[in-house]
């Protein structure tokens, strides 16, 4: 199983995350985005109104490769952040099951290659790094 228990559980606290691609001349973009963890294909699919017509998917269509954070601050007092950063090979699919009402079928699958979580087993300055 690609995430533990932990990182399963706070995912499905989430509704928000950041992913990041690369256009094919290099620059970078970074687009907030809706996910959900996809337990039969042990990936995270993200999806969207326009899918399809966005930059992130087509920069995905050409280089196969993204990163996507989930992260939120747990408490102020004491300061206690948590989070977890996928990496790895992507798809840009098209024809999918739509990931919410009102959402394209077009999504985007990261097949995670290295995850760094943090901060959710409560302690503030944890890290787990592996990869997958």
């Amino acid at each position: 199983m690609l995430l533990t228990e932990a990182e399963r559980e706070y995912l499905s606290s989430q509704i928000l995350g950041r992913l990041a691609t690369v256009a094919p001349d290099g620059m970078p973009q970074n687009n907030p985005v809706s996910f959900r963890y996809n337990p039969e294909t042990d990936t995270i699919d993200i999806g969207g109104r326009r899918m399809g017509a966005t930059r992130k998917f087509r920069n995905v269509e050409a280089t196969g490769r993204a990163a996507l954070v989930v992260d939120d601050i747990a408490s102020v007092n004491p300061w206690r952040v948590r989070g977890i950063e996928f990496r790895g090979r992507a798809e840009a699919l098209r024809d999918q099951p739509p990931l919410r009402p009102g959402f394209s079928p077009e999504i985007i699958r990261l097949h995670p290659q290295r995850i760094l979580a943090w901060g959710l087993d409560g302690e503030a300055m944890s890290m787990n790094a592996r990869s997958v």
